[in-house]
């Protein structure tokens, strides 16, 4: 089992003009799944797990239908992936650079490949975990 992660910052837009801080990390003992923290004050970060199968699939179109939603959108000769979060809290769409994002992603594929993620993941730890009492 390898304990390879790889870790970026990006800067997105909040409603087209508000930057905002975002860190995203993808670790290879949890091959599945992105994360992705986004800073809402100087001190608190909001953070949001979902497949990187959804960050796949939005790169290039709409993708997501619960508490994540992803889509690319360009304008002005500018290539954006359009995250939408929602909680019971609130709402928010960020525009981030699509570039970026799908540097990110590459970078995670070298740690681990796509469709090979189950080679990566670790059952019985899994099972152990959820066990524990």
């Amino acid at each position: 089992m390898t304990n390879e992660a790889i870790h970026a910052e990006l800067v997105s837009l909040y409603d087209g003009t508000t930057p905002v801080r975002s860190r995203w990390s993808y670790r290879a003992d949890q091959p599945f799944t992105v994360t992705a923290a986004f800073q809402t004050e100087r001190d608190r970060w909001v953070e949001w797990a979902f497949s990187r199968d959804l960050l796949v699939e939005g790169l290039t179109g709409p993708a997501g239908v619960g508490d994540v939603r992803l889509h690319p959108e360009f304008e002005n000769g500018l290539a954006m992936l359009v995250v939408e979060i929602e909680s019971p809290e609130g709402y928010a769409e960020l525009e981030l650079d699509h570039e970026g994002v799908a540097n990110f992603l590459a970078a995670t594929e070298k740690i681990v490949p796509l469709g090979e993620e189950g080679t990566h993941f670790d059952v019985d730890a899994l099972i152990d975990e959820l066990t524990r009492v």
